[in-house]
């Protein structure tokens, strides 16, 4: 059972639990995907609660996320899903089904067409506002050096701008 929060009651939690990363899940054309990103979270912009998240073009779910304009980030805040992160930050949706290959149960959203992760305590389903892609010629050098050096990770990011429409946490955290 899900309980409603605000976006923000556990906003720190989930910033967190960027470090080893979250899970972000995109449904388009009945193909789900999840990805780890840990790059973003829950903030404060146009006076509305959003998400802002950072996705590498060359990745499966962006695809999914370009076309549905919508997705979920679900997050762990108990311990327990080390190698599922491992594996989803390592894997490509185009070549295997992370939620099977990590037992993950796919809860449909209640807002969004994209599922959720069952195994998750924190829920954010999110619609597309805004989008960017980033600049790269106008990143700091040192930045670049770090995480546009090698060739895969030289693709562009887009950073997603989206209205939080519904937070929810699993009932046994609160």
């Amino acid at each position: 059972m899900y309980t409603n929060v605000s976006p923000f009651e556990y906003a720190g939690a989930a910033l967190e639990r960027m470090k080893p990363g979250v899970f972000l899940t995109a449904s388009a054309e009945g193909r789900s995907n999840t990805m780890i990103i840990g790059w973003g979270g829950p903030l404060m912009i146009w006076n509305r609660p959003m998400m802002v998240v950072f996705i590498r073009d060359i990745r499966a779910t962006y695809g999914l996320v370009e076309k549905s304009g919508e997705f979920t980030v679900s997050v762990p805040l108990r311990d327990g899903l080390e190698e599922a992160i491992k594996f989803c930050g390592t894997r490509s949706g185009r070549d295997v089904d992370k939620f099977a290959a990590c037992h993950l149960t796919p809860v449909p959203g209640r807002k969004v067409g994209a599922p959720i992760i069952g195994e998750c305590d924190l829920h954010y389903e999110c619609k597309v506002l805004y989008k960017q892609t980033l600049d790269q010629s106008a990143v700091p050098q040192a930045i670049k050096d770090r995480f546009y050096a090698n060739p895969v990770n030289n693709a562009n990011h887009t950073v997603y701008f989206a209205d939080i429409l519904d937070c929810y946490v699993d009932g046994r955290v609160r």
